[in-house]
């Protein structure tokens, strides 16, 4: 095994050969562990009182444990399907009538959509290797027993989805891409900000509620039975995690001074404004010949860009303006984004428990039946 040490993220696309034929062919020597270090002043706390404080936390963590699924055994890995007929569903493609696209061989359009979806799963996966480390964090520096225990269990949740995403990209894309520059900023904020709370906000409100919007807008859209199952089951860790945070957040927040609070509302918007215009990759277009500013107006633009943004905001804006961050400063400035109308949405703190405790539906995919 070598261990390499890097100034920051690749900048490359990554290409597989078939897993199997490569799990042979692989030994330890040729595995390069690629570390890029960052250091933070993280403040950690023990509670030495371990009474359950929190009843809506303490049945959080205890659904977490009762819906474990593993990434291995609890996947149809085996499902059939043609990759021939791409990834999603029809018409989704912004660029379908591009002259760039139209000339086009039928080859290289499907190589196209695989390689736009993998690009999107692999900023799934490089946010959810981001998800485990904060939530590792947490479990030093949150400050109460219940708290500590279901960042626990959120830590392995977060394991088992950098899992899940890294082997459907190697088994079915066969490519994974760089992290995208604006998630990395955002990670790394997250990260190395010494403040407890800051992390929560950033990763359970914000990152989770991305997360979230993301999984919903390609489980609407997808071909491949194998990857809506896969979203399936990751949405639910999620939304686990998303109610943990506001419900946590909602009474600390609203106990702050006023400056820190409207500190903290300034970082949420910032990061609102980061995942609505600057989250949008133009890495596999700019591998195919397109314009990087044409092709990232026309990502936005799209019914599917619209599709996340709508997802993101109805969940994000209510959630913010429950936990006090959706303050009378940065009114304005989410205004000007347009999508100040979701604050009277539901919020996450509004948990549908029946929806949690519903039976997990892992194993082997039913067919569907011929129309």
């Amino acid at each position: 095994m070598k261990v390499k040490l890097v100034d920051g993220p690749p900048v490359a696309a990554r290409t597989f050969e078939d897993p199997g034929e490569m799990a042979d062919k692989l030994s330890p020597e040729d595995v390069e562990i690629v570390r890029e270090i960052f250091n933070t002043p993280l403040t950690g706390s023990y509670n030495w009182d371990y009474e359950s404080a929190n009843a809506k936390i303490r049945r959080l963590y205890e659904l977490g444990k009762r819906f474990n699924w593993d990434a291995q055994m609890d996947v149809d890995w085996d499902v059939a399907f043609d990759k021939s007929d791409g990834p999603s569903q029809a018409g989704l493609n912004p660029f379908h009538d591009h002259p760039i696209y139209l000339a086009m061989s039928a080859e290289e359009k499907n190589e196209y959509a695989w390689r736009s979806m993998a690009q999107v799963l692999s900023q799934f996966l490089h946010g959810e290797q981001g998800a485990m480390m904060v939530a590792s964090q947490l479990v030093s520096c949150a400050p109460t027993y219940d708290a500590k225990l279901y960042a626990a269990s959120q830590t392995f949740d977060e394991a088992r989805h950098v899992e899940v995403f890294n082997k459907y990209l190697r088994y079915r894309c066969n490519v994974e891409y760089p992290v995208n520059p604006s998630l990395k900023l955002l990670l790394d904020k997250i990260l190395t900000d010494e403040r407890w709370d800051l992390k929560f906000i950033g990763m359970q409100v914000l990152i989770e509620g991305l997360a979230l919007a993301a999984f919903q807008t390609m489980a609407h859209t997808t071909r491949d039975p194998l990857l809506r199952q896969i979203l399936t089951l990751v949405m639910r860790d999620e939304g686990r995690h998303v109610a943990f945070g506001v419900n946590y957040l909602e009474d600390w927040i609203k106990a702050l001074p006023e400056d820190q609070i409207e500190e903290r509302a300034q970082f949420a918007y910032e990061a609102c404004a980061i995942m609505r215009e600057r989250l949008f990759s133009t890495i596999v277009e700019e591998e195919f010949g397109f314009d990087a500013d044409e092709a990232r107006k026309m990502s936005i633009d799209s019914e599917n860009g619209q599709a996340f943004r709508n997802f993101l905001f109805e969940r994000m804006i209510p959630n913010l303006k429950r936990v006090g961050l959706l303050t009378e400063k940065v009114k304005p400035k989410f205004e000007a984004l347009g999508v100040l109308h979701y604050e009277h949405a539901a919020t996450d703190a509004e948990i549908d428990w029946a929806a949690l405790e519903r039976p997990l539906e892992t194993g082997q995919i039913k067919p569907v039946a011929a129309e």
